[in-house]
């Protein structure tokens, strides 16, 4: 298949784009890495008028430690988070679920900014986005707009980022010092989307579990947080009981889709065995 006709601009600055966005409108869609707007207009699933490729903006590719937070440029590779020592030290978290997204080719032009903007529910980056409470930002016609991460994904393939914003930056949270985690993932084969996964972060002090974050992909049409599981953690504390029924709370918790893949049911099945497997080794 070959896409729909279509005018190309590549800009060269933010300005540029947001120039170009406004006076396209909603005919105008925004390229980032294309793992998935390319093949979408291939099969004329998406038919953009005008296409605005933002890989000729340099400003939007960094990895900076803020302390508190690290700050990720909206055009950034997810090949350079795996290997970024920044992510490493500071958000071990995104390192590893970088490592469940797709293979090397996709990961090598995809980037952090495009995986969020396109919003799949299958895919890891929003889950990590929930998990972690980041921030976005985005800049649009009416100057800086900063959007929470329970405030930016409203359903699949939906954000809440306007026809004339860009996504610009990814602000993440430093993970505590001595936070565990883990994440667990069903696929039917290595580098497909996930049917259904879990991550985890906890942080323990003794017996008790000061904080639970526990969010999905690929189980609703969204990812979320599983904020019921999330409390009998912290009211219970991370032994092997206090698992399983937080185990038990994430399952009831979710509201599973069935597709082509999988039946609501095996969902929420997956829901229970992944969040007490990722609970588990994140515990241990």
């Amino acid at each position: 298949m070959k896409p729909a006709r279509f005018a190309y601009h590549a800009p060269a600055s933010i300005d540029e784009a947001l120039t170009l966005l406004s006076a396209h409108a909603a005919d105008a869609r925004v390229l980032a890495g294309g793992q998935s707007l390319i093949p979408m207009m291939n099969f004329r699933l998406a038919e953009p008028a005008v296409v605005i490729d933002l890989n000729g903006i340099a400003a939007l590719v960094y990895i900076k430690d803020d302390g508190a937070v690290v700050r990720i440029g909206a055009m950034t590779r997810q090949r350079a988070l795996e290997f970024s020592p920044i992510v490493a030290a500071k958000l071990p978290l995104l390192r590893e679920a970088i490592r469940l997204v797709g293979h090397l080719p996709t990961r090598s032009r995809g980037t952090i900014g495009g995986s969020l903007a396109h919003a799949d529910p299958a895919a890891e980056l929003p889950m990590i986005l929930q998990m972690l409470e980041g921030e976005l930002v985005a800049h649009g016609r009416r100057g800086e707009r900063r959007i929470a991460a329970a405030d930016f994904i409203q359903d699949a393939m939906s954000t809440s980022l306007t026809d004339d914003e860009i996504l610009v930056e990814v602000r993440l949270p430093t993970m505590p010092a001595g936070a565990r985690f883990a994440v667990e993932e069903f696929a039917r084969r290595h580098g497909d989307f996930a049917i259904a996964a879990v991550a985890v972060m906890l942080l323990r002090q003794g017996d008790i579990c000061a904080k639970a974050r526990i969010a999905t992909a690929g189980i609703s049409a969204r990812s979320v947080r599983l904020h019921a599981a999330e409390q009998v953690l912290e009211q219970k504390g991370c032994g092997v009981q206090a698992i399983a029924q937080a185990a038990e709370a994430a399952a009831a918790a979710v509201e599973p889709v069935s597709d082509q893949n999988a039946s609501a049911e095996f969902r929420r099945h997956l829901t229970r065995v992944l969040t007490q497997r990722a609970l588990a080794r994140a515990a241990a």
